[in-house]
């Protein structure tokens, strides 16, 4: 016992400190597809170049033609990057989640010079500033796992882990939706959950959120709606949050959570 409190004395503070600092992502990290500087519109990737269908180009013929990117269907994979003649990267900011779907979408747009312009997405501050009202902030919340593949789960585990320690911000899980102020659902809401999730969701006393964390509670995922998928939370339930990903980092979590709170800004991307 005393050789592991030597041990942890030695090793000191591992917490990050995180939001008060930004987020380190490593150098592998794959985030959300984002137009280059001075990229040329022509040269971006057509539909057929993404896994998940999270690119979208405008109806033919239209004026000016644009291209749509939903970061709540995108895995991040990069292959749109890969085919984009350097029209596009993958970012590395984490700070993604946002209190509605069409928050999640980015307009790409031809500019002066046949340049792409992104115009930012309107302010949305009214679903924060309510769900602060009612809860506070704090937030306890019960994990529902509807059908995912356990990668999300894993980086929700690691919330609790000595390193990101999402208790020291005033959130925490419980066992039991009885005792929670919402739910974090993973999973595109498998059909045979359909029914749980429900049950799952009535059982926490109102006012409660929902949260849905990754590309598949998001929008349904590679999979998207089908026979065996209801293709993402917010078909099911009311959600509060989206949290995009696949996964989402332990910061791309937090940030949501606070983010569900009123306790940080949604940022403009």
């Amino acid at each position: 016992m005393l050789r592991a409190i030597l041990r942890s004395l030695r090793t000191g503070v591992v917490t990050i400190d995180y939001p008060q600092r930004p987020a380190r992502v490593p150098e592998r990290f794959r985030g959300a597809p984002a137009a280059r500087e001075n990229a040329r519109f022509d040269a971006l990737p057509g539909p057929s170049c993404c896994p998940s269908g999270a690119i979208v180009g405008g109806p033919p013929g239209e004026e000016p033609p644009r291209q749509t990117i939903d970061l709540g269907r995108c895995l991040f994979c990069g292959r749109c990057a890969e085919e984009a003649a350097g029209a596009l990267e993958l970012g590395r900011q984490v700070e993604l989640a946002a209190h509605t779907r069409t928050r999640l979408v980015v307009t790409l747009e031809p500019a002066a010079g046949g340049r792409v312009t992104a115009p930012p997405p309107p302010p949305d501050t009214e679903v924060a500033e309510r769900i602060r009202r009612v809860l506070g902030r704090s937030l306890h919340l019960r994990h529902l796992d509807s059908g995912s593949c356990n990668a999300c789960d894993w980086e929700l585990t690691a919330l609790l882990n000595p390193v990101y320690d999402v208790r020291r911000l005033g959130i925490d899980f419980v066992a039991s939706p009885r005792h929670a102020d919402g739910v974090v659902v993973t999973g595109p809401v498998t059909r045979n959950l359909e029914t749980a999730v429900h049950r799952t969701w009535e059982a926490v006393p109102a006012p409660r959120v929902v949260i849905a964390v990754g590309a598949c509670a998001v929008s349904g995922g590679i999979a998207g709606t089908s026979y065996a998928s209801a293709g993402g939370v917010g078909e099911v339930l009311p959600v509060d949050v989206f949290i995009p990903g696949c996964p989402p980092r332990p910061e791309a979590i937090l940030f949501g959570l606070l983010l569900a709170v009123g306790r940080i800004a949604e940022h403009s991307r």
